[in-house]
């Protein structure tokens, strides 16, 4: 089914530069990778997860989606959705929402701002009890950058200035 999988780069692809990453370079099946920098997420002045013990999920084509440990997330302030979805690599996701009595900060109570893999494939066991958000719907930085989000309301890649594409999520762009 896939065109690429991270063997060569196509010749669309944007060459990265000196300390930049290519999304072309990324395997697929994904692989997890630790990051050590400062991660920090923000639903409006009230802050979700700090840590610096985050994994990278990276994929042919797409943005690193980053993945924080529960156990650094402020959970009070999340409850889950009762929608799922199934990835071919991780397995069954489960969707999390700003709770509704924390005050659903700019209108975000009803729509998930972030997603876990509570029993993921046995591959994908280093993001067992971790977290991932939309920096679409809340704020993401990566040692003090902004995130910008992935095309596609349903992909959560963490673009920074890091990483160059193009990116899956773009018109035209399902069957990389």
């Amino acid at each position: 089914m896939w065109i690429f999988k991270g063997q060569n780069r196509p010749a669309f692809a944007i060459e990265p530069g000196e300390g930049q990453e290519s999304v072309w370079d990324y395997p697929r099946p994904p692989a997890c990778v630790e990051d050590s920098r400062q991660v920090e997420v923000r639903a409006g002045e009230s802050i979700l997860c700090q840590t610096q013990n985050a994994i990278r999920v990276l994929e042919t084509a797409s943005p690193p989606t980053f993945y924080l440990p529960i156990k650094d997330v402020n959970v009070e302030l999340l409850e889950r959705v009762g929608s799922s979805s199934f990835c071919e690599w991780k397995g069954m996701a489960t969707y999390w929402r700003i709770n509704p009595e924390f005050g659903g900060s700019a209108g975000l109570a009803s729509e998930p701002i972030g997603w876990s893999y509570e029993t993921p494939s046995a591959k994908f066991q280093s993001i067992k009890d971790h977290m991932s958000f939309y920096p679409a719907l809340v704020a993401c930085f990566v040692d003090s950058e902004r995130v910008r989000p992935q095309s596609g309301g349903f992909y959560g890649g963490w673009v920074t200035s890091e990483i160059v594409g193009p990116y899956k999520g773009e018109p035209g762009t399902s069957g990389w």
